[in-house]
């Protein structure tokens, strides 16, 4: 498995089982936190400078040959065009060589299936992806058929999070240096007191399972700027009360997450789309490895019956595991198993499932309210 949809180059080896026999990942996260942000061209690069060594290792200490695998899998959509480019190119080239099979990965796919990894979940499961780049609640019904029930419809958690921690300067903090933002967040709000700062919960009168959040981080860069202006700071300059605005802002992500993921949960098994009991919600993705947006997620599967699962903190950030992961899913069930790779394209943008969200703004659910506050 092959992946370099962003600004992760990742390798695994896998055997039929989901072992994993061997795995490599070089992180430019550092890199990019200088840059305060990810430069597409300069991803594309630090991929190309570490995709060889990054499978060889995988492949080394797998103690496999590339003679020896059954197929190769590679990350093909959605992500940074330049960044996929460099993983397609170079698994090309590998599977004409050695005379292999190529199986074209959808990352958010990989994402969802990454849980039967390690855990037994049958399908159908509920299963919400929350990343620096996606936010999107699915009902996954088999490896490659996916109902979407809702997604952003601007930006993604994970980036909000980061440009909120930019704004904070929290890089500045001693004890957020070398974090990323979300994780900056995360550690200043363990003592903050979320409710010092009341944020409004984006789009709570539409009552579907979309998600917001520029509108959000309009209303935080408000509050940011005005304590600024009461404190006599410039922006740059960090702020007495910044624990207490990072806890605000995490908490009112982790409620709007987790209504709409309520509001999925009852469709769902209104419309049996999911079992009355038994059933299972899946958190993946890099913000699945927030705790406190967990234990939000955790009170609505509490209260509604369901069964919370997250793969493990290290295989919800992108990793090659995941994509090997889903191609041993793929293989199994001859789905997109390709001979000939004539063709194949990279896709920056590529849907997901198929969309029935419009079915869920029409059942207009409105949620019970549950205490979501911690």
């Amino acid at each position: 498995g092959i992946e370099t949809s962003c600004d992760d180059t990742g390798a695994a080896v896998m055997d039929e089982t989901g072992n994993i026999l061997g795995e490599a990942l070089h992180s430019q996260g550092e890199v990019h936190l200088k840059t305060g942000g990810i430069i597409p061209l300069v991803a594309q690069h630090l991929h190309q400078d570490n995709i060889a060594w990054i499978v060889q290792q995988a492949l080394s200490a797998s103690g496999v040959g590339v003679d020896d695998l059954s197929a190769v899998a590679t990350t093909v959509k959605p992500g940074l065009a330049l960044s996929l480019g460099v993983g397609l190119g170079y698994s090309l080239e590998l599977v004409q060589k050695y005379k292999k099979p190529f199986i074209p990965i959808h990352h958010m796919e990989a994402h969802a299936l990454t849980i039967r990894a390690v855990n037994q979940v049958e399908f159908p499961f509920l299963v919400l992806l929350l990343s620096g780049g996606h936010c999107i609640l699915a009902v996954a019904r088999g490896v490659s058929d996916f109902l979407l029930l809702g997604q952003t419809l601007d930006i993604a958690p994970g980036d909000m999070l980061d440009k909120i921690a930019r704004r904070l300067s929290l890089q500045q903090h001693p004890e957020c240096s070398g974090l990323n933002g979300g994780k900056a967040i995360e550690h200043m709000a363990l003592r903050g007191n979320k409710l010092r700062f009341e944020l409004k919960v984006p789009i709570e009168r539409y009552l579907d399972c979309n998600f917001s959040f520029s509108g959000l981080q309009t209303n935080a860069n408000r509050v940011i700027m005005q304590q600024e202006k009461e404190e006599g700071l410039q922006p740059g300059q960090l702020l007495s009360c910044v624990s207490d605005l990072a806890s605000a802002v995490q908490h009112t992500v982790a409620v709007h997450i987790a209504k709409r993921t309520h509001r999925a949960i009852l469709f769902c098994v209104r419309n049996g789309v999911l079992p009355h009991n038994n059933a299972t919600l899946v958190v993946s993705g890099g913000v699945a490895s927030n705790q406190y947006i967990r234990k939000t997620l955790q009170i609505v599967t509490d209260a509604t019956g369901f069964s919370l699962l997250c793969p493990p903190p290290r295989l919800c950030t992108d990793n090659g595991v995941m994509i090997a992961w889903n191609g041993i899913e793929r293989l199994r069930a001859e789905l997109g198993v390709l001979y000939n790779t004539e063709g194949v394209r990279y896709e920056p943008k590529a849907p997901f499932g198929t969309d029935i969200s419009e079915q869920v703004e029409k059942a207009a659910i409105r949620v019970p309210e549950l205490n979501l506050t911690m």
